[in-house]
């Protein structure tokens, strides 16, 4: 019988990854629990399990009186000098003596409820385990199926737990279907009553660091920096990184071999594009790399303000802005500054190449400006799409459409 109970301690510590000390705590309670049931009380109840045996003993610590009277004394806590002397002639009046109590005397209730104790602990310990193993992995990213849509939002089967995608955590315009697997990002685990529960997203920019912490080792390593990252769910994704070894190009080891490395992720996010530059301490060069693919004649950055200035040949100007200016705004997120793009031709129209010292240049001189080496200023991974006409939109730090409607037109 004990080595059965070993056995099936050892097989629950396994599956459940409940320790046995802890299994043993719960049947020891079960046994208390079993005696109060069946006498009414269990204060001088005392249970001893050997956890390498298993062996078990149950017994009540009674006080020798030198007789036992129904009405001043009570059979549960005292036994009677001749009663102790039966069990050893040493006992003495006053002396402590420990009566065995017998398991299998115990009624079904009693048994039903011990069991109910052990179930319960079993339950909660589960959970426990549960919540410490998943709330180690909150801000990181697991691989998920998804298993049902409750309303807007999806549950996803990380394995031991089912977690919620709400719907502001979905990539807009992305399908999911039943067994898709997935990468999400674990935002938060709670701990509740009914077990751990978990919110992943789609959407964190977050993610898409941690997918290139899984893909590229220097990132993993340290090397390679990911300094900035600003993403639009579902559509592009700027992200900004530099080397601390002066041997490893940051960029060229973020796209890998033939850009098996960035495709890998691209593909992760379902076509979602990824545009990978340089990080420049100095906030002019950083502004320059973060509009690529564009190119850039001039950049007039205020640190103290968080504003810049930027002139672009008027051939540039859609690709720099970029569609719904949504190259622009992240430029502007990633760089934590507000960009004001002008056009070549717009520039000098107020005057601003006199003011920055560039009038010596012939207008239209950059008509001819070629693309540098692609890791020069940025990769971009995915398809390319077309700018598509203006919109107001401020949120990169000006409003264009008044002032680049006619170019936008001839374009």
């Amino acid at each position: 019988m004990n080595k059965e109970l070993l056995e099936a301690l050892e097989q629950v510590e396994k599956e459940k990854n409940i320790s046995k000390e802890t299994l043993l705590e719960a049947i020891e309670n079960s046994l208390l629990t079993a005696c109060k049931n069946h006498f009414g009380k269990a204060d001088n109840v005392k249970v001893n399990i050997n956890p390498q045996t298993g062996d078990f003993s149950v017994y009540a610590e009674k006080e020798v009186v030198e007789k036992m009277d129904p009405q001043e004394n009570d059979p549960l806590l005292q036994i009677s000098l001749a009663e102790a002397k039966m069990m050893d002639p040493k006992y003495e009046v006053g002396d402590i003596v420990h009566v065995p109590i017998k398991s299998k005397e115990f009624g079904r209730i009693a048994t039903q409820n011990a069991k109910n104790v052990i179930l319960q602990k079993i339950r909660e310990e589960e959970r426990k385990v549960l919540y410490k193993e998943y709330f180690s992995m909150e801000k990181e990213v697991m691989t998920g199926t998804v298993t049902r849509f409750l309303g807007r939002n999806i549950s996803i089967n990380l394995g031991r737990v089912d977690a919620i995608l709400n719907e502001s955590e979905q990539v807009k315009g992305e399908v999911l279907s039943p067994t898709d697997r997935i990468k999400v990002y674990i935002l938060e685990v709670k701990d509740t009553p009914k077990g751990p529960r978990v919110s992943v997203s789609r959407t964190h920019p977050d993610l898409v660091k941690r997918l290139f912490e899984e893909e590229v080792a220097e990132v993993k390593d340290g090397i390679v920096e990911i300094r900035a990252i600003a993403r639009e769910a579902g559509s592009r994704t700027k992200i900004a990184v530099s080397s601390n070894d002066a041997n490893v190009d940051p960029v060229g080891a973020c796209v890998g071999v033939n850009g098996a490395r960035v495709n890998s992720i691209v593909n992760e996010l379902r076509g979602e594009k990824i545009d990978i530059i340089n990080w420049d301490d100095n906030p002019a060069f950083l502004i320059e790399n973060a509009l690529s693919p564009a190119k850039v004649i001039c950049v007039v950055a205020d640190e103290d303000e968080k504003e810049a200035q930027v002139i672009v040949p008027d051939y540039q100007l859609s690709l720099a802005i970029g569609k719904e200016g949504q190259n622009a705004r992240l430029a502007a997120r990633l760089t934590g500054y507000k960009i004001d793009i002008k056009s070549e031709t717009q520039a000098r129209e107020m005057g601003l190449f006199d003011e920055l010292g560039l009038d010596d240049r012939e207008e239209g001189a950059y008509e001819g400006y070629q693309d540098v080496d692609s890791y020069g200023g940025g990769d971009s991974y995915g398809d390319e799409d077309p700018y598509d006409g203006p919109e107001d939109d401020d949120s990169y730090g000006g409003d264009y459409r008044e002032d680049y409607e006619d170019d936008y037109q001839d374009q």
